[in-house]
């Protein structure tokens, strides 16, 4: 009960102190939506841009954003429009729908692998009654696609389209334009943030299960000849990882990412890699690294598209929640995508270390057509007319040059003919690594985790211990009086720490010091600086740390100098 009722007084703080509410509560809200209010929005946006820094700093990933509305062929393509299901379960008695898989959990491992039979079968043989009147009659256990359905277009001339479920599939739409972008040259990677929807059948627990939900996907797109593998031995930090139990390993191990990944407990270098980059994100944000722990799927419940896929799960009031998912992808979306769209652009090139000899059918270009076509690029066309290994069946066909544009050849541009010739290369579908975060979800933990209770007063004494990066204020400014001077300083002090890039001031003027002092801390305000009567003397304003209400007196020069700098914890 305890827990439950911190949960309850978190959540009430969080809505009286505008970091999350209800959506479209005067008309009785709408489960599975939620506002950010203006404090929340605040630390919202910090957490995205810390992430988009994190992982775009070493210059090989790049930023994209992609549109929201999906047309349905790309999602039939990537599966989501066959693959995309929940079961879900109605009451015949009093027409609530749930969904199958919550209704069976603690009576299987992993409900959510089941098929509608299976789930049928346990809530039977388990007498699982309805939560919301407490009947045995359930209907069928019946798939749901969990997509919101909409149209580009008007009436009959409209495309069917969905609501994108991730922002995955603009980043594969893009590959051709990374490519050129990156020079022709693998490993590259794009990150998006932005909105995603699942219409799911029964929300539940607040942030974590949302219909309209924020999202941060990297695709990194990798030659699985040579992928790539990051410094493992810079983290010596022991994390919990429950590996795969088919793969040798049972229960819990605690141990570094090098060693998970010497001991193939993790199984792909780049996966391990990202794996680290997602530990030093959370941890350097402030989630308790005590409360993280990585969890391998299982081959019953690996996504159709993986080879291997590592759960982050973030402890919290609502135990373990995952809250960030590590692919492998393969090279299964950009191959799904070629054939269904009848493209070639979705290719590498490797270039070979030394040419191999083959034997065989070989095109052979006609320069005296080719050059009059295509002029300044006709050695460049003659050259991947030689390359290809493959003959087309006909002309005329589109050919692929290493650019990723295409240009079409006719039957007068090349003849077929028998020889030995050198391969210098060949092109191949690049595998995919993906690190996929809930940004609703880590925020729920990030706020959790920092939430602290005391016993100053019978209410308690709130206090959010965020850490610097993410909260929403650098800084309050507090004058005592907002009369005699003070708020006239006050007022100048703002406008020139506000001034500095990338610092935001909260100025607050209203009721005693103490209640002032108690919502700076309430929202996670680091700092909180008092202009008094001794400021109008000497120009010295009192410095309060959050964290242990600890002041020191310092010029408001020094202030400011301290806060361009980054330096203030040097003042205590």
């Amino acid at each position: 009960m305890a827990e439950s009722r911190r949960l309850d007084r978190l959540t009430s703080m969080m809505r009286r102190r505008g970091i999350v509410l209800p959506s479209f509560e005067i008309y009785g809200g709408v489960a599975g939506l939620i506002d950010y209010g203006p404090v929340g929005a605040r630390i919202k946006r910090k957490v995205i841009d810390s992430w988009i820094n994190h992982w775009t700093s070493g210059g090989d990933i790049v930023e994209i954003d992609s549109p929201t509305i999906t047309p349905r062929s790309v999602l039939v393509a990537s599966g989501h429009v066959g693959e995309f299901n929940d079961h879900m379960s109605e009451c015949n008695s009093c027409k609530s729908v749930f969904r199958s898989d919550h209704l069976i959990e603690g009576l299987h491992p992993n409900p959510d692998t089941l098929n509608g039979s299976d789930l049928d079968s346990i809530i039977l043989s388990n007498n699982v009654k309805c939560p919301n009147c407490n009947e045995f009659d359930w209907a069928d256990a019946r798939p749901m696609n969990l997509m919101f359905p909409t149209t580009i277009g008007a009436m009959s001339n409209g495309r069917e389209a969905y609501m994108r479920p991730e922002t995955a599939q603009g980043m594969f739409m893009l590959f051709p334009s990374l490519y050129r972008h990156f020079k022709q040259k693998l490993p590259f990677g794009a990150v998006q943030t932005g909105r995603g929807y699942r219409n799911e059948i029964s929300p539940r627990q607040g942030m974590i299960r949302l219909r309209e939900f924020n999202m941060a996907e990297l695709e990194y797109f990798i030659d699985p000849l040579d992928p790539p593998a990051g410094d493992l031995g810079r983290n010596a930090d022991e994390v919990c990882m429950i590996p795969d139990p088919d793969g040798g390993f049972s229960g819990e191990v605690h141990m570094k990412f090098s060693d998970a990944y010497g001991r193939g407990i993790i199984r792909h270098c780049t996966v391990a890699w990202f794996m680290l980059r997602t530990y030093e994100f959370l941890t350097g944000i402030g989630i308790d690294a005590k409360k993280i722990r990585f969890r391998q799927h299982a081959g019953s419940e690996m996504a159709h598209y993986a080879s291997d896929c590592w759960d982050c799960e973030i402890f919290g009031e609502y135990g373990w929640i995952e809250c960030v998912g590590i692919a492998n992808r393969t090279c299964h979306d950009l191959e799904s995508h070629e054939a269904h769209s009848g493209t070639n652009l979705l290719r590498a090139w490797r270039q070979f270390e030394t040419p191999k000899k083959i034997t065989g059918e070989a095109l052979s270009p006609v320069g005296s057509v080719i050059g009059p076509v295509f002029r300044q690029m006709a050695g460049e066309v003659s050259s991947a007319l030689s390359e290809l290994d493959e003959i087309p069946s006909s002309f005329p066909f589109m050919l692929s040059l290493r650019d990723g544009s295409e240009v079409e050849i006719t039957s007068d541009m090349a003849t077929i003919t028998k020889e030995d010739r050198n391969v210098h290369g060949e092109w191949f579908t690049p595998h995919v690594i993906e690190p996929a975060f809930g940004i609703d979800r880590i925020i729920w933990h990030l706020l959790e985790h920092s939430y602290v209770e005391d016993g100053k007063d019978e209410e308690g004494y709130v206090t959010l211990r965020l850490d610097g990066s993410i909260s929403p204020y650098n800084l309050s400014i507090m004058p005592l009086f907002d009369k005699e001077g003070m708020g006239e300083f006050a007022k100048d002090l703002f406008d020139k720490l506000v001034s500095l890039r990338g610092v935001q001031i909260d100025m607050d003027s209203s009721g005693s010091i103490g209640k002032r002092y108690a919502r700076a801390d309430e929202i996670g305000i680091p700092w909180a600086v008092t202009i008094d009567h001794t400021t109008l003397q000497d120009g010295t304003v009192t410095i309060r740390r959050r964290d242990d209400q600890l002041q020191v007196r310092v010029s408001s020069d020094d202030l400011h100098r301290h806060i361009s700098n980054s330096t203030i914890e040097s003042l205590f």
